[in-house]
């Protein structure tokens, strides 16, 4: 993630705009602006060699007031504590946008996966639940995958909760294996819910999806699936920038015809890390991780980390970009975003474009909790009219108030959390 820019000062600042825009009371700001509740801990872990090391494990309530906090545990070295507020906060405007029962929460450790076996991860998983499980569950705070954690992980996290509390509770987690309480068509959901949005604002644009270029930041999960889909609506994808374990940076490979996806996850590791060597040796132009902005492209997908279009690399995006859509978490600063706003590029926000992961979470803990599973076309349906909906309702709110679609969605998404919170009379 960039240096220099603290991700909740920055979820803050997207907070006070939109709220002087609804004209927030005192009380509200105050209690919309930090998290309810936070809890920051040791996670002590057996290492294969015999030794013990300590991790630093989170989870950040934000706000539930429209129903159980939900959002994913990750692993990430570079973890912070403010990283994690501003996650949380932006899972309760995302959940609050796309009209789902749920509040937001996200949780983490300071860890890196690459460098632990799976025995060690396994343990990690285990004893971050031990220290949380008092204060998760299917009825207050609903955790799953983030960066570098999987659906492995959600098991055995799921495992441990059960142990604890006894019984079966398969709805205290999403992101689950398909057969021990996962639901279909979740892989693809994120991925796949920033391309439902991005094909509506294309549509408000004019431009069918075929005659559009793009060009990708990462190249896990999200960024895999926003390929697939883009790609079957007839887009090019020129450009994707990846991590390379060996050199523990980044890099932007480049065809300029269309990357070929199948070969890509071919030569990609479980983290989504391509081997530049690998990469080159296809016919791929290797470039510095950061050339993916750079691209004359038509649309920019950013889905790796947040905090990586800023002031300083703004001017480096292409005038023939015509849409951003956030498939990361926070990827924009706010300055950054008041400079594309002015440049005329529709930005779809994060808590919008990338809303497809948690609206089919939410999916899946219903099916947990009512033990009867949907097929896939049936969730990618429901998944679709979801997303169509929420960007609709954005839109509308944009047009009928000459708004930027972020502050749209920022009014939209405050304006029900705050209804919510004066309903239960917190405020």
């Amino acid at each position: 993630m960039a240096r220099g820019f603290n991700a909740f000062e920055n979820a803050q600042a997207q907070f006070d705009h939109a709220a002087d825009i609804l004209s927030l009371d005192r009380s509200a700001r105050e209690l919309l602006r930090y998290p309810l509740r936070e809890y920051s801990f040791a996670v002590p872990v057996r290492m294969d060699d015999g030794s013990m090391q300590v991790f630093r494990g989170f989870r950040v309530q934000h706000n539930d007031a429209r129903g159980p906090c939900k959002g994913g545990v990750r692993f990430h070295p570079q973890e912070t504590l403010d990283s994690i507020r501003a996650l949380a906060m932006w899972m309760t405007w995302k959940c609050a946008v796309v009209d789902i029962p749920l509040g937001g929460g996200k949780g983490g450790v300071i860890c890196d996966p690459h460098h632990l076996s799976n025995r060690e991860q396994e343990q990690v998983c285990r004893g971050w639940v031990r220290q949380i499980a008092r204060n998760i569950g299917p009825d207050a705070d609903v955790p799953a995958p983030d960066v570098m954690t999987s659906a492995q992980h959600m098991l055995w996290m799921l495992d441990e909760y059960e142990q604890i509390v006894g019984g079966r509770h398969p709805g205290m987690i999403t992101g689950k294996p398909v057969g021990m309480g996962g639901s279909l068509g979740r892989t693809e959901a994120t991925g796949y819910g920033v391309v439902y949005t991005l094909r509506e604002a294309l549509r408000e644009l004019g431009c069918a999806p075929r005659e559009t270029r793009a060009s990708v930041q990462g190249f896990g999960n999200v960024a895999q699936y926003a390929i697939e889909l883009y790609q079957e609506l007839g887009g090019t994808v020129v450009c994707v920038s990846a991590w390379d374990q060996a050199d523990q940076t980044s890099y932007a490979f480049r065809r300029a015809g269309g990357v070929d996806l199948a070969e890509l996850r071919g030569l990609a590791d479980r983290f989504g890390g391509v081997d530049k060597g690998k990469a080159r040796a296809r016919g791929y132009e290797v470039l510095e991780g950061g050339a993916w902005l750079a691209q004359d492209v038509d649309i920019l997908i950013p889905a790796a980390l947040e905090n990586q279009i800023t002031p300083d690399n703004v001017g480096a995006i292409s005038e023939r970009v015509k849409v951003i859509a956030e498939g990361a978490n926070g990827p924009t600063t706010f300055d950054a975003g008041r400079a594309l706003d002015e440049r005329g590029v529709r930005v779809i926000p994060d808590f919008v474009a990338n809303a497809g992961g948690v609206t089919c979470s939410y999916f899946e803990q219903v099916q947990s909790n009512m033990n009867y599973y949907w097929p896939k076309d049936e969730v990618l349906a429901k998944l679709d009219r979801a997303m169509t909906a929420a960007y609709a309702g954005v839109a509308s709110v944009a047009k009928k108030h000459e708004l930027h679609l972020r502050d749209a969605a920022y009014v939209v998404a405050i304006d029900r959390v705050a209804r919510a919170c004066r309903d239960r009379g917190w405020l």
